[in-house]
This record gives C-alpha cells, structure tokens and sequence, in this order.
C-alpha cells in the first residue's frame, strides 16, 4: 500500500516550471529516469466523447475531443475506432468525428485503450 501522505504532497505542475515527471521531480521536458508517460495518465485532463446535430443538416455525429496524440496517431486512432464502430469518420483540428451515435462503444474502446474518458453534453 502506498504511502497517502507521499501522494497527496507529491509535486505534479509548477507555475515555474510547467509539468514534473512524478518519479524525479525534474520537468517532463527535463526528464532523466526515462519515465515519460502519455500526456492523459499524467493529468492533463479526459478525453470527452459528445453526440452533436448542430450544424450537420439535422445528421448524428459523435466527436471525440481531447486526445493528447499527434496527428498521425491521432488518424490512427480514429481509423481503429471507425472500424469498431462499422461507420465513417474523420479527424479535423484534433477532433475525432464518428458518424452516428457511437457513444458508449467509443467509451469502453477508449477506456480499454487506457484513456480516462467523460462523456459530455447532455
């Protein structure tokens, strides 16, 4: 069991220095234990999955936002998820856009991806 005091007085962003790897306090860019872990384990917030009409001429779309990956694993991604999903899609300005109402598939596929996932909206 971990020490809870060590883990709630552990050091993760700095105003100084911007985010700190968690094994050796120095900056992610820094970083010398070799540590280094995806962006949405660090902290840097969920991936937010929303079903959206607006703007589409009245069609369903589910848009994935949130992902810390470049755009070539990002394309990736949603190329693995389109084929889960049995549908269409693309990715535009880091969005992951899904044709239908894909919401609770794309929920477990992320989270078994090891994502920390939301879904938004109402």
């Amino acid at each position: 069991m971990k020490n809870r005091k060590t883990d709630e007085t552990r050091l993760v962003y700095s105003t100084g220095k911007g985010r700190v790897c968690p094994v050796c306090g120095e900056t992610v860019a820094d970083c010398k234990c070799g540590a280094k872990s995806k962006p949405s384990q660090a902290g840097a917030g969920n991936v937010r999955i929303r079903r959206e009409v607006k703007g589409r001429k009245g069609k369903t779309v589910t848009t994935v936002t949130g992902v810390p990956l470049s755009a070539a694993a990002l394309s990736a991604l949603a190329t693995i998820l389109k084929k889960r999903c049995g549908t269409g899609g693309s990715v535009k300005n880091g969005v992951i856009i899904i044709q239908g109402d894909h919401r609770r598939k794309l929920l477990l596929l992320l989270e078994k991806e090891g994502y920390a996932v939301k879904l938004a909206g109402g």
